[in-house]
């Protein structure tokens, strides 16, 4: 009965030996079953896994358990909600302890999209605003920086210095119609979507925006990808933004590669009552061996205006995130200092897919 549970179960005696482990805790801490567990002491069996051993630990230091508390397993990108509670024998003596937990992460991840939408509602009225207040007096700036040009043909000093000003008046100007292209609400224009064309596309475009030097670029496209439901234009923007962060990260030396495979993914049945079918997905990676990011960003990576670039706006990778949301879709980021940078976007291959509304 306890194997199969959908919940993870681990229980350990006293003496710190492990007596219960159940396939779905196998299955949640990615760690794979040997045959003499049971019996050994579990900060032997959790070695890889030490937060593990650490909440078993304090089963019988605290006088107060932990009653839904989370444990966030960040090697394996998981969120886990667990309940810690002693075993007790008749006369109230401790005599073991159990962990019960579930993985949370699909919860949290539904939880920060919320979060960010709301971030994003208001901040795009703001933004909105500002961007259309700005765009005149830009446009005003660049068209008599450029009369004034004329005026200045005999003079380099001048022609250098007005054309600094346009080239500020320009990159401004760009920045707000990034803006407006954040806050304006997405409106796909749905067909079935090539992604192997998007792919090989999206490359070739950010070549021809980022210097690409000595980068090499490797595809690893599954044979028999399934065309999916999307917007080609919308997707090959997400793309095109990907492959220039990789390239702008690698400076001109270093390696991309970008893989694209099919995948079906389980529904997890908590949050339906219906009997769980798995969703066909696209599952896209574009990987480089650049310097990465730093772990304290991670978190910070997809917020609007956070940049790492000494004139980035901030607003490409929000935007990315948005048109995957659009598609029902999910992106995330692998990433460890210095050993490079993986993105992954998954899209779902029908748009009637519910797998992650």
């Amino acid at each position: 009965m306890v194997n199969g549970m959908r919940n993870g179960v681990i229980a350990i005696h006293r003496d710190g030996l492990l007596a219960l482990m159940n396939d779905e805790a196998y299955r949640i801490f990615s760690l794979r079953p040997q045959p003499d567990d049971l019996g050994r002491p579990f900060s032997e069996v959790f070695c890889d896994r030490p937060e593990v051993a650490r909440v078993l630990a304090c089963a019988f230091e605290l006088t107060t358990l932990p009653n839904r508390a989370e444990l966030r397993l960040r090697d394996l990108n998981r969120v886990i909600g667990y309940t810690l509670s002693q075993v007790r024998d008749d006369d109230g003596g401790p005599v073991g302890a159990m962990l019960f937990f579930k993985d949370l992460t699909l919860v949290e991840q539904q939880e920060e999209r919320e979060r960010l939408r709301d971030r994003l509602a208001s901040l795009g009225e703001m933004a909105a605003g500002i961007a259309h207040e700005l765009k005149n007096p830009l446009a005003g700036i660049e068209v008599n920086a450029g009369l004034l040009r004329r005026q200045l043909p005999d003079s380099p000093a001048a022609q250098a210095l007005v054309g600094d000003i346009i080239s500020e008046a320009k990159l401004a100007n760009a920045i707000v119609v990034e803006m407006l292209e954040f806050v304006r609400p997405i409106r796909l224009q749905l067909e079935r979507t090539a992604l192997d064309i998007v792919l090989r596309e999206a490359v070739l475009m950010a070549e021809s925006s980022t210097p690409r030097g000595d980068v090499s670029v490797t595809m690893e496209i599954q044979a028999d990808l399934p065309m999916v439901d999307g917007d080609d234009q919308q997707l090959s923007q997400v793309f095109v933004n990907l492959m220039t962060n990789a390239f702008e990260a690698l400076d001109g030396k270093g390696r991309i590669v970008v893989r694209a495979t099919a995948e079906a993914l389980e529904s997890d049945p908590g949050f339906t009552s219906e009997t769980p079918t798995p969703t066909q997905v696209v599952v896209i990676e574009v990987c480089d061996n650049g310097p990465g990011v730093a772990a304290d960003l991670n978190d910070r990576i997809f917020d609007p205006f956070f940049t790492t670039k000494p004139k980035g706006s901030g607003l490409g990778l929000p935007i990315v995130r948005k048109i995957v949301d659009a598609h029902d879709g999910r992106i995330d980021l692998v990433c460890v200092a210095g050993q490079g940078t993986t993105f992954r976007v998954t899209l779902p291959v029908s748009s009637s897919a519910t797998w992650f509304k």
